[in-house]
C-alpha cells in the first residue's frame, strides 16, 4: 500500500461498512488518520473500525438531515476538527434493471436519495466546519456511469453524473476556503455488490461478465483497494494544487473504444 503522512488529521468515511469504503476508510487509517467509519449498518461499521488502530464507528443516514447534522458535530466535539470527508455511501438497484418508461418512481427516488441529496447533505454539514478550520478535504465517489451512461439503471447514471458536476460546482466554490473538492470515478470493481451482478457464480448478469470486461483493456475488474490508493492519493498533503478534478478509476474503460466492429 502507498504511504503519505495523514498524522493527525481526522477523516470521515460514509458507506464505511464494507466494499470500496471500508477499503478506503482502512488505508485512511493505515496512513495515520484518525477515522471515522460512518454507515447506516452500524455494527458492520463497528466490525470493519474493529480492524483498524484509532478507529471509530458512527451511525449515520446520509439520508436523514438531522441525524447527518448530528453525526458531524458529534465528530467535531470529540476530534476537535474534520479534514477529511470520503462521500462514498450509495446505492444502485438489482431488481429493476429497465429501461427508463418502466422504472418505479420509489426506486428512482430511493437511489437519488442516497446517491446524490445525501451527499450534497453530507457535504453541506462537514463543508461549514472547513471553512471555519480554513482547510478540508472532500472526496466524492461517482462512477465512469457518471461520465459516460449505460442503459437499464437511469437513476444511478443520473445521480452520479449530477456528483460529478456538484463536485466541481463545490470545488469553485469552496477553494478560496482552503478546501479542496475532487471526484474518484470508478469502473467495474470486485466488490460484494459486483458479484451479486456479475462475478459471483450466482451472479444476475454473469452470462455477460465476458462481454462487458471486453470494454476494459486490462481485461479484469479492479480491486477495491486501487480505488482507495486513489483516494488516499487525494487526501495526501502532497496533492495541495488538484481542485475540481475527476479521477477515473477503470483500466481503461473511457479510453475509447476498443472491441472489434
Amino acid at each position: 500500500m502507498m504511504k503519505v503522512d495523514l498524522a493527525g488529521k481526522t477523516a470521515l468515511v460514509t458507506g464505511a461498512a464494507r466494499g470500496l469504503g471500508q477499503a478506503m476508510a482502512a488505508a485512511l487509517a493505515a496512513n495515520g488518520a484518525q477515522v471515522v467509519f460512518a454507515d447506516v449498518d452500524f455494527e458492520g461499521a463497528q466490525r470493519a473500525a474493529a480492524a483498524c488502530a484509532g478507529a471509530s464507528a458512527l451511525r449515520f443516514d446520509v439520508t436523514n438531515e438531522t441525524e447527518v447534522e448530528r453525526g458531524i458535530a458529534e465528530v467535531v466535539k470529540l476530534h476537535g476538527r474534520l479534514d477529511i470527508l470520503v462521500n462514498n455511501a450509495g446505492v444502485n438497484t438489482l431488481a429493476h434493471r429497465v429501461n427508463i418508461d418502466q422504472f418505479p418512481t420509489e426506486e428512482w427516488d430511493r437511489i437519488m436519495n442516497v446517491d446524490l441529496r445525501g451527499l450534497f447533505l453530507v457535504s453541506r454539514a462537514v463543508a461549514r466546519q472547513m471553512i471555519a478550520q480554513r482547510s478540508g478535504r472532500i472526496i466524492n465517489i461517482s462512477s465512469v456511469l457518471g461520465l459516460v451512461p449505460a442503459r437499464l439503471q437511469s437513476p444511478f447514471v443520473a445521480a452520479k453524473a449530477g456528483v460529478v458536476n456538484l463536485t466541481r460546482s463545490m470545488a469553485i466554490e469552496l477553494g478560496s476556503q482552503g478546501i479542496l473538492v475532487n471526484c474518484v470515478a470508478p469502473g467495474s470493481i470486485m466488490t460484494e455488490g459486483t458479484k451479486q451482478l456479475f462475478y459471483g457464480p450466482d451472479g444476475k448478469f454473469s452470462d455477460r461478465v465476458q462481454s462487458m470486461l471486453a470494454h476494459i483493456p486490462l481485461g479484469r475488474p479492479g480491486e477495491a483497494e486501487e480505488v482507495a490508493h486513489c483516494v488516499l492519493f487525494l487526501a495526501a498533503p502532497e496533492s495541495s494544487y488538484i481542485n475540481g478534478t475527476v479521477l477515473t478509476v477503470d483500466g481503461g474503460w473511457l479510453a475509447g473504444y476498443i472491441r472489434e466492429f
